[in-house]
């Protein structure tokens, strides 16, 4: 089945911000001094890395070239921008801040695909698949930092 450029396009875009948050957790599980949170994050990069994929098949499903990386350093979305200077800092606190931004970024990504209406129904329900699994990464993240906020 050829795909429309839209749905191609989008997937495509929705792979390097996913395959970014792997990066971004597995730099994360690296950094944190937390045994708990090197797990958390190991395993949040594990579910995303099952994301890609899917989002691949569909791609090639579609006649269209899968991306296979991330986005260029240059140009990594603005949620995990911050992330390296909080390593920098091994500061817990400030990383699972930044991982929550990268995670507010990427589940926004997935709703404005699925909100836009430009997809095709097979295309939409792929997208809708991966997006539960972002969505409960993202809930995780968000539960941890706000368990924290009364700590310090």
């Amino acid at each position: 089945m050829i795909g429309s450029d839209k749905d191609i396009s989008t997937l495509n875009s929705l792979i390097k911000t996913t395959i970014d948050s792997v990066n971004g957790y597995q730099e994360s599980a690296e950094a944190v001094e937390s045994e708990r949170f090197k797990s958390m994050f190991r395993e949040l990069a594990q579910d995303r890395q099952q994301v890609v994929p899917k989002l691949q098949a569909e791609v090639s499903r579609m006649g269209g070239n899968p991306e296979d990386d991330g986005s260029t350093a240059a140009a990594m979305h603005r949620g995990w921008v911050d992330l390296k200077s909080a390593i920098t800092g091994r500061d817990d606190k400030a990383i699972i801040n930044e991982v929550e931004r990268g995670e507010d970024y990427i589940k926004g990504k997935f709703e404005d695909a699925l909100n836009s209406g430009d997809l095709s129904p097979e295309c939409r329900n792929t997208v809708q698949q991966c997006y539960e699994s972002v969505r409960r990464g993202h809930d995780r993240v968000s539960e941890l930092k706000h368990a924290m906020e009364g700590t310090h």
